[in-house]
């Protein structure tokens, strides 16, 4: 979780729904998806998410072999290379001749006009 205030870019809550860790500005939960919160209709103006992330890649585990097993982890660094977050996303296994296909993407929008608040 950040360290950001309540109504500041970037502070966080709990989705009541799954329980993740979501931006407290959140109107639908990224990962269960959700509807928290009904938009005022001062917020139907507000600009849409872009994506200036999307990767996507798909494996195969081949016919003649065993069967694999995989661990799918994410971690994001700042811009020294610190890691600030990991994650552990998913784990399973797969029989000869199955396929896994894996989408990361990052959403980005811009903060409303009441968090932009600067921090003491």
């Amino acid at each position: 979780m950040t360290l950001a205030h309540p109504g500041t870019a970037g502070a966080t809550r709990i989705c009541p729904h799954c329980r993740e860790t979501i931006l407290e500005s959140a109107e639908v939960c990224p990962a269960c998806r959700h509807k928290l919160r009904f938009s005022e209709p001062t917020s139907a103006i507000a600009t849409s998410a872009s994506t200036p992330l999307r990767v996507e890649g798909s494996f195969r585990n081949p016919v003649d072999s065993g069967a694999w097993e995989y661990s799918m982890v994410l971690t994001i660094r700042n811009e020294r290379g610190e890691e600030i977050a990991r994650k552990l996303v998913g784990v399973g296994a797969m029989q000869p001749n199955e396929q896994r296909t894996f989408t990361l993407n990052v959403e980005m929008n811009p903060a409303s006009t009441s968090s932009k608040r600067t921090r003491h």
